[in-house]
């Protein structure tokens, strides 16, 4: 810790990721006193900028914004120095060596039409069904590709594991841009003036309508309010304590919003021996569950990622990163031949599932479960839930988590309601002038 641990705040604020550091501006801009507390060395949560390795800034995680017209990060990342460009919308389909025709690329198109189009109506009936079950049985060699397109390549989990109502409520990411610097590096930026602890863990929160007590290795914080922003996955755990305990409601909500599994695989490839296009997507059409999208040359580089997701990708995650590693130079050796593997220079693969502070990507609501993100963002106590698990359109995105913080950060302002104006200074009695 760069300072002190302050025992007493307005507000604490648990986890350091887009939705605490947006908790925290927000309460700092009220003029309440406020401590963020963070498990982890770093800021950023699910985004982490690797700015070295391979000399061009790696996104680990988030490496997106959308619907860069409303986003507020946009703006803040433009207003602090941030390159913001468009990501390129050009996207392929890769059938074996060869690029999909025009004929089958319109097939694909017309497929995931219907598919999605089945999902929406599934979700307005009376009960909630996994988006799997709704999918029309004739998709015939689209069948896998829609599956992956839909399911694990935007939510980390497989249709049979969705819930078809939270899958329709998921506003459309239009218009995505990237940080040529990196989301990780703009959130630490954000983060600059806000009091942040790292490496200081919250092992136990108690709360009361009144008040709350955080507990930590550094020592314990009372505050009016506690603002909580750590994963589903780690709510769902039980590695934070909560004294009385997490109300049923909000742990139901948090277990059936399980995170998916979404790793990258990254790859630094001498020259551009795919030939492909800056920041161009790639996906196949594949047979089955083992496949992957590539999103080639980032940002005009020689960085090319194989990005993983769903059961596979969680399954070849807990192989390691050797196996991991291995799939991408197999999956990209098929598409477009082995001379491309043989420019491989420097490889790299996250596992966030295994990182034990978060526990995975981004969350996804298993059927029955839909209405979940709302019961999680309730508040109890003098408690506030936040977090992209908590926005019940924009989940999964960096901005859904930024606007949950200040959404929570504006009911927690509100529960405790204005700051005592301090007691009135009294004024110096005039000395007496004697006459002589």
């Amino acid at each position: 810790m760069a300072a002190p641990l302050p025992r007493e705040v307005d507000i604490v604020v648990i986890g350091a990721g887009a939705a605490g550091i947006a908790a925290a501006r927000r309460i700092a801009a009220a003029g309440r006193s406020v401590v963020v507390i963070e498990a982890a060395p770093r800021i950023g949560g699910r985004c982490r900028t690797d700015p070295a390795l391979f000399g061009v800034p790696f996104d680990r995680g988030a490496h997106a914004l959308y619907n860069p017209d409303g986003n507020p990060l946009v703006k803040l990342a433009r207003g602090n120095g941030f390159d913001i460009a468009p990501a390129t919308a050009s996207q392929k389909i890769r059938i074996g060596r060869r690029n999909a025709r025009a004929g089958e690329a319109e097939d694909f198109l017309t497929a995931l039409v219907r598919a999605n189009r089945a999902i929406d109506e599934a979700a307005r009936g009376k009960a909630d069904v996994a988006c799997a079950a709704a999918l029309p049985n004739d998709l015939g060699d689209w069948a896998a590709t829609v599956d992956f397109v839909l399911g694990p390549s935007v939510t980390g989990k497989e249709l049979r594991d969705l819930s078809a109502m939270d899958r329709a409520r998921m506003q459309e990411r239009g218009a995505a841009i990237v940080c040529r610097q990196g989301l990780g590096a703009l959130l630490t930026r954000l983060g600059g003036g806000i009091p942040i602890s790292l490496g200081t863990p919250a092992t136990r929160v108690a709360w009361s309508n009144r008040d709350v007590a955080v507990d930590t290795p550094a020592g314990k914080i009372v505050a009016r309010a506690a603002i909580v922003t750590v994963s589903t996955h780690v709510l769902a755990s039980g590695r934070i304590a909560f004294a009385p305990d997490l109300p049923k409601r909000q742990f139901d909500a948090a277990s059936g919003l399980g995170l998916g599994s979404y790793d990258r695989i990254a790859l630094q490839m001498d020259g551009n021996p795919l030939g492909l296009g800056r920041d161009e997507n790639i996906i196949e059409r594949s047979k089955d569950a083992r496949t992957a999208l590539l999103v080639a040359n980032l940002g005009g580089s020689s960085l090319c990622t194989v990005d993983v997701a769903g059961k596979f990708g969680a399954d070849l995650s807990a192989q390691g990163e050797d196996a991991m590693v291995a799939f991408a130079r197999e999956w990209l050796g098929g598409l477009f031949g082995s001379d491309a593997v043989a420019k491989i220079e420097r490889s790299l693969a996250t596992r966030w599932n295994a990182d034990a502070l978060i526990g995975g990507a981004m969350s996804a609501a298993t059927p029955g479960a839909e209405g979940g993100r709302r019961l999680l963002g309730e508040p109890f106590g003098n408690v506030f839930i936040a977090g992209e698990a908590t926005h019940e359109t924009l989940y999964g995105t960096v901005e859904g988590a930024w606007a949950s913080g200040e959404h929570a950060a504006d009911a927690a302002l509100k529960k405790i309601g204005p700051a005592k104006p301090p007691p009135p200074q009294k004024k110096p009695r005039a000395k007496k002038r004697h006459a002589h």
